[in-house]
């Protein structure tokens, strides 16, 4: 179950009382007016209806399986159905309608169901009616109508609120947790495993027998990889409209056929999910270009800087560097690889793309803005 179902059973629960209300209401009002009907028996048996009506309702709207947008419609139909009903019950020179405060049952079902878009089509569609069958518009009608059309919305907002930030809220504990798990696992295997694989690479490179070197090259890349896992943890605490650039980054070093070592920050770094996507799409690029240009045993490096303003993604590799003038003669072939997946995605993202090359190696900087919402406190 959402967060919203969730907050929406519960008013839809708080709902069914104030039902239970305005159906006393109606019942003692219409008894107390029982001498203002023209046809006082037809009136009972509509009377009934609307608190057979009431009963199911209450029944109906406590189960989101149940709370389909055809109950939802009829509920309006009801009121909208007994409001106009009153003068060929009451006569044409009726004061109270025979629902009375009861339409507000359908009245706050909208606005629970379709937030304050509901609640204000419902208002109107309750005011219009009443308004339409009158003679006369008087204090009381004016105040009620008000009352309908104003109340609807607000309630509606509220409702909307309630259930974003319950969302929020989901989310923010999902982060902790994510967040906790994390550092204990992150402790565990630092304590153990990361330890002792360090130290295998550490004693394993100095040793003359092959063997023992290739053993502490394979204890380093495994070493690298569990961080990469450690660090993947907190991909996905932020909630789906945001995810966390630095396991992204970590988890494509990770299943990229190059040796790309990944450097970020001890934190997440949130940014907006396409923006990311993006960003680290074009870093792809970047490795895939590597890989091609250069050759299967080239290493990589990808360095990530979390400013307060903007985020800096650096991608270096030992390779021979781009001869002069290359880049020019492959967009003027129709080859695009680089303008498109590369300066392209990250010219769409308002950032930069600037490319350093040379005998050293070929390093790429990507420079992508951050959100306000997304930046680092100063």
């Amino acid at each position: 179950m959402t967060p919203g179902t969730a907050v929406e059973d519960r008013l839809f629960r708080a709902l069914a009382l104030v039902r239970v209300v305005v159906t006393i209401n109606l019942l003692v009002l219409n008894l107390y007016r029982r001498n203002n009907y023209d046809h006082p028996w037809a009136a009972v048996v509509a009377i009934a209806a609307l608190v057979a009506w009431t009963g199911y309702a209450i029944w109906a709207s406590t189960s989101a399986r149940r709370r389909t947008t055809a109950f939802i419609v009829l509920d309006l139909a009801w009121a909208v159905g007994a409001i106009a009903a009153t003068p060929l019950l009451k006569g044409a020179d009726y004061n109270a309608t025979i629902p009375g405060f009861w339409v507000m049952g359908a009245l706050l079902a909208w606005a629970i169901h379709w937030h304050w878009q509901g609640g204000l089509i419902a208002g109107a569609l309750l005011s219009i009616t009443d308004l339409v069958l009158r003679d006369s518009i008087d204090q009381a009608n004016y105040g009620n109508v008000f009352l309908l059309m104003i109340g609807g919305p607000i309630v509606g907002y509220m409702c909307e609120s309630l259930q974003r930030m319950a969302a929020e809220r989901d989310a923010a504990e999902r982060a902790a947790a994510a967040a906790e798990e994390r550092t204990r696992l992150a402790r565990a295997v630092h304590d153990g495993v990361l330890q002792v694989l360090a130290l295998v690479q550490r004693r394993g490179t100095s040793s003359d027998d092959p063997e023992i070197a290739k053993l502490a090259t394979l204890a380093g890349e495994q070493e690298r990889v569990l961080r990469s896992l450690i660090r993947q943890q907190g991909t996905l605490t932020t909630g789906p409209a945001v995810r966390d650039l630095a396991g992204m980054l970590e988890e494509l070093g990770t299943g990229h056929a190059l040796r790309v070592e990944v450097a970020t920050p001890g934190v997440p770094v949130p940014l907006p999910s396409e923006v990311a996507r993006e960003l680290v799409a074009a870093v792809g690029s970047c490795l895939d270009n590597v890989a091609t240009h250069v050759g299967p045993d080239a290493r990589a490096w990808v360095l990530l800087e979390a400013l307060p303003d903007e985020v800096v993604v650096s991608v270096r590799d030992d390779g021979p560097g781009i001869p002069a003038g290359r880049l020019e003669s492959a967009v003027a072939e129709g080859r695009l690889g680089v303008s498109e997946s590369i300066r392209g995605r990250i010219s769409d993202l308002g950032g930069t793309a600037t490319l350093d090359t040379g005998p050293h190696g070929t390093e790429w900087e990507l420079t992508v803005p951050r959100l306000p919402e997304h930046r680092q406190d100063r």
